[in-house]
């Protein structure tokens, strides 16, 4: 991912963090010569050996699983906030762009069998249960439904690299800064506010 170095983030804990908060990504991985793409939960998790990994699980019906022996090189994306930022903000001249928070994961994937697949739905549905008034458990489900795990490829990605951008209109002066959080403020669009929301979380 091209990233100027005003807009690379290398601050470790808050990639993790951002990880843990944005975990729906995208696994791209090369499977009979050709790209795939999925998008799915990859929640970040430190192993035995103090290592980062992701883990997650795809349908065996999806065939994106069978390239992972061939070649275990893939790339998870995960996005964040974005908004258009317009350069009307600006006290002078200038052109329009995009603000955003993106990271990249590389890593080396394998499949995991037996209760490790088990484990990993386990710690998947306990994550997003937490806050359901009657939370689903997986140690409740029947024998029946959990027949179901069968029908799924759990798999561990060995992180080997990490790119991050954070582009938050840094290029800014104060002034500029403050009215570009108070125009993206205005829009009351989703996007837009969690945008202003970061940038006032952003060191100046």
């Amino acid at each position: 991912m091209y990233t100027p170095d005003l807009y690379k983030n290398e601050n470790r804990d808050d990639i993790h963090v951002f990880l843990q908060e944005n975990s729906f990504g995208i696994l791209i991985n090369q499977t009979q010569g050709k790209l795939t793409a999925t998008h799915i939960p990859l929640e970040l998790e430190t192993d035995k050996e103090g290592n980062s990994i992701l883990y997650g699980h795809l349908s065996k019906e999806n065939p994106q699983w069978k390239g992972f022996t061939e070649n275990d090189e893939i790339l998870a994306v995960f996005s964040g906030p974005h908004s258009y930022i317009s350069s009307s903000w600006y006290d002078h001249e200038n052109v329009p762009t995009w603000n955003y928070i993106a990271v990249h994961v590389y890593g080396r994937i394998k499949i995991v069998e037996g209760e490790a697949v088990v484990e990993s739905l386990k710690k998947l549905v306990d994550k997003y249960e937490k806050a359901s008034k009657n939370p689903v458990r997986v140690e409740d489900l029947s024998k029946e439904t959990m027949m179901q795990a069968s029908g799924v490829v759990a798999f561990e990605i060995e992180i080997t690299e990490i790119q991050a951008t954070k582009k938050l209109s840094q290029n800014r002066d104060d002034k500029n800064y403050q009215n570009i959080i108070s125009e993206l403020e205005k829009t009351k669009e989703n996007q837009a506010v969690a945008m202003a929301n970061e940038m006032k979380k952003c060191p100046r």
